[in-house]
């Protein structure tokens, strides 16, 4: 187009015949500026029919993101329609389930209220004996708790001389003690443990350490029955011979810290029990 207007102007001035060099000029800026409107207005155009394509293609993008949408839509309404025939056909089921977490709830709640006082309880046991015993040298007697019980455990040398089964009358001090602590808990059940080191018996008059460890037992819970008055249906006796030691037999004192008789005061696991056993 720039090049036909271009030759249209030409042929004007040559049809004109000859003008001035002044007239001739004006007609060249004239086309000058002509051609810069024309070349603005094309690029104009060019911008406007890019614009419109753009526009175009963005106009299909939509549509083809309309129908994706569409097509979601379409398909969550259906899974929620079948989430509601689920829902209805389960809301029984997950009913007695939220009944069944709040009863389990429930029942951990009222197993940690247990263990709470339980460990309360055996706290104040633990605090009483050894007040009682406080005039006691701790190497001889040791109180403490390991995991749900008491344990009291009282030197061989407080006891019996060496191989003997024979409570020494030096002990009975300690013994009145502890029983005056222990009849105070009117539902615990006491296990007396004998507990010996890994020398052998001679066999002369027990045959062995089970002999003795068990013949030991049986005479502390003798004594805390008919001489302090002990419930013996809550008294244990048992032998553990050398099976239990709390430390190696190379030495003597080793062994001497092996022989020993161990009152354990057993927790009331009938409450536990309970607890475990499903409501009627």
């Amino acid at each position: 187009m720039k090049k036909i207007l271009i030759a249209f102007t030409a042929i004007a001035i040559v049809s004109a015949g000859c003008v001035s060099k002044k007239k001739y000029n004006a007609e060249i800026a004239k086309n000058v500026l002509l051609n810069d409107s024309l070349n603005r207005i094309t690029n104009q155009l060019d911008v406007c029919l890019s614009d419109k394509q753009a526009q175009r293609n963005e106009i299909k993008r939509l549509e083809a993101e309309m129908v994706s949408l569409r097509a979601n839509a379409n398909n969550l309404m259906g899974q929620l329609e079948d989430l509601s025939i689920i829902s209805k056909a389960q809301a029984e089921s997950i009913k007695q389930s939220l009944l069944n977490i709040s009863s389990k709830d429930s029942y951990i709640k009222d197993l940690q209220s247990a263990m709470a006082r339980k460990d309360s309880l055996n706290m104040q046991l633990v605090l009483s004996l050894k007040g009682a015993l406080k005039d006691i040298n701790d190497m001889d007697v040791e109180i403490k708790v390991e995991g749900s019980a008491v344990f009291v455990d009282i030197s061989d040398k407080l006891l019996f001389k060496q191989n003997s089964f024979e409570v020494e009358g030096g002990a009975m001090k300690v013994l009145e003690k502890v029983a005056t602590v222990l009849k105070a808990q009117k539902d615990i059940t006491f296990m007396v443990e004998g507990h010996t080191d890994n020398v052998p018996m001679n066999g002369k008059i027990l045959e062995d350490n089970w002999d003795l460890s068990v013949l030991r037992a049986t005479a502390v819970v003798r004594l805390l029955q008919t001489k302090y008055g002990l419930d013996p249906a809550r008294l244990i006796a048992a032998g553990r011979a050398e099976h239990k030691p709390v430390t190696d037999n190379n030495s003597e004192e080793g062994r001497a810290r092996n022989r020993r008789t161990r009152i354990v005061i057993l927790p009331q696991l009938d409450q536990f029990f309970k607890l475990i056993e499903p409501k009627k």
